[in-house]
């Protein structure tokens, strides 16, 4: 009875009052739920680290798969600027709600996917709740929705990311088919990589492999590590924990 009072008040009063890492936002009242969680600090510490010691005023910042946005929110109050993807609608509109509650107007939002180019597919969540934190292109289930994706060198011609310091990529298991066409890019411009990895998605025989490519088509970056456990290097991607769990990475050209 009392939590959903709570929730009745913070929906009335149009949102709910929290914090990010100790930075107060006004938070949609349909996640109070999450919010709480983030405001207690059990929410991706380690997440926040990384946005504090990659990004700074004169930086910008790339989310891919923004989710309602509480790594955009933290970002935008520690960048120059913020490119976020959340092709999810029910999502999307959360993200974009809590942008409008705190006046955050250095964030480009798009309700797209970053894919092999300019299509509609098909994306749904992996739990059959539209707007959660686990709809992919990997999943079209009846309960899902329709996606405009764009490719990533339409999207990178098109704008200036240059001065990208730091690149997010949360796409519950879709990183195995859109990160390769990142990587041109990211070889040149250098940006550090906070990448999320969803190999319990793919079929059992072929985890191993997916995970493989990816470290060697990561190569490049001559450092990684996982910021939960402290494991380092290459060998951390084919590792048990990551072939049976979603750790995320990150690739940087400094330790």
């Amino acid at each position: 009875m009392l939590t959903q009072a709570r929730k009745m008040f913070y929906r009335a009063r149009g949102y709910y009052a929290g914090n990010l890492n100790g930075e107060h936002f006004r938070l949609d009242p349909y996640h109070s739920k999450f919010w709480r969680k983030a405001s207690a600090g059990e929410w991706e510490p380690e997440t926040f680290s990384v946005l504090d010691q990659y990004l700074s005023p004169a930086q910008d910042y790339l989310d891919i798969g923004a989710w309602i946005g509480p790594t955009v929110l933290y970002a935008a109050r520690r960048a120059r600027h913020v490119w976020c993807f959340e092709p999810d609608p029910v999502a999307y509109r959360h993200l974009v709600w809590n942008l409008e509650l705190n006046d955050i107007r250095n964030v480009s939002a798009f309700s797209i996917a970053l894919s092999d180019g300019f299509g509609v597919t098909r994306m749904a969540s992996a739990h059959g709740e539209a707007g959660d934190s686990t709809s992919s292109l990997l999943h079209d289930g009846s309960h899902g929705t329709d996606a405009l994706t764009v490719g990533w060198d339409q999207f990178s011609e098109s704008i200036d990311l240059t001065n990208v310091s730091l690149v997010k990529m949360d796409i519950e298991g879709a990183e195995f088919s859109v990160l390769p066409s990142l990587l041109p890019w990211l070889e040149k411009e250098s940006p550090a990589l906070f990448l999320s990895t969803h190999a319990p998605y793919l079929s059992a025989d072929y985890r191993g492999a997916a995970m493989n490519k990816l470290s060697e088509d990561l190569a490049f970056y001559p450092h990684c590590h996982d910021p939960l456990t402290g494991e380092t290097g290459k060998s951390a991607l084919t590792s048990q924990r990551a072939l049976t769990q979603f750790p995320t990475f990150l690739f940087s050209a400094n330790s």
